[in-house]
């Protein structure tokens, strides 16, 4: 009876110790997870702190492609309608400074959370991608900053007549340029994301060439739905997404190419 009723424990324990043992390794991920998240809100918040106390040299750095379409700077004119809508636009000014200049070490913090589950050879293969996502961003930001926004602002002004002026109004103008700045810079990310999914064998450049129909239908949708409706806009990012997609193939071959030759070698090695 003893016997029996100790197998009777047994079964009624280890269901309970297995359970246990599932579950350390999703609490340990998620107070990692939690670690990291703190250490990008503190991020946001100092770099909040410092971009606020900067706004005026921030909001007359992001107003240059504005002046473009006067030929006296003289003559530009911003205005705001509510008394409080300046303030709140530095405050927007003041986290977008904080996103765009706290960027790298965002993708530091996830690169971090991720590392501990990849073997050694694949966290060494995504320090490029670590690298190369900041790079590509600022790429996208200063293709608004000095191309996309000056001649989207030269299309909207060519639109006044004697009777109509343009004036507009700093949250609007400030809410175009900022969301532009932070659109064109993720969609650059294009050739990143789809590198580093070739790089872990979830796609191939044969996939990316029989899809460049759908690419296009894509990108031009992204387009139409990110930037604001006017044509200058929608080309200037879908031209530069399209290319990037080209250069995602050539570099996802590049990809395919070092890994058939380390399997050439390993063949080779073995034989």
């Amino acid at each position: 009876m003893a016997d029996v009723k100790q197998i009777e424990d047994k079964t009624t324990t280890e269901p309970e110790d297995e359970l246990a043992g599932s579950e350390a390794p999703l609490l340990e991920h998620l107070i990692e997870l939690r670690k990291r998240l703190i250490n990008i809100a503190i991020a946001i918040v100092v770099l909040m702190v410092v971009c606020f106390l900067f706004a005026g040299q921030i909001f007359d750095l992001l107003l240059n492609p504005y002046r473009s379409i006067y030929t006296d700077p003289g003559q530009m004119e911003l205005i705001y309608t509510a008394p409080q809508e300046f303030f709140f636009t530095q405050l927007n000014l003041a986290f977008f400074g904080a996103i765009f200049l706290g960027f790298p070490y965002l993708a530091t913090q996830i690169y971090l959370f991720v590392a501990p589950g990849l073997y050694k050879h694949e966290r060494k293969a995504l320090v490029p991608y670590l690298v190369a996502t900041p790079i590509f961003f600022l790429l996208g930001a200063a293709m608004v900053y000095f191309a996309v926004l000056p001649m989207a602002m030269h299309f909207f002004a060519g639109m006044q007549t004697s009777e109509i002026k343009l004036l507009a109004k700093v949250s609007e103008y400030l809410s175009l340029a900022m969301t532009l700045i932070l659109a064109f810079g993720i969609c650059f990310q294009l050739p990143v994301v789809l590198t580093l999914l070739a790089q872990i064998d979830l796609i191939g450049s044969k996939t990316l060439k029989h899809g460049r129909r759908y690419a296009i239908v894509g990108i031009l949708v992204a387009a139409a739905l990110i930037t604001p409706p006017d044509p200058i806009s929608q080309i200037g990012l879908a031209m530069p997404m399209y290319a990037l997609y080209e250069l995602s193939i050539l570099s996802v071959r590049m990809v395919e190419r070092r890994r058939a030759k380390a399997a050439a070698a390993e063949a080779s090695a073995e034989s």
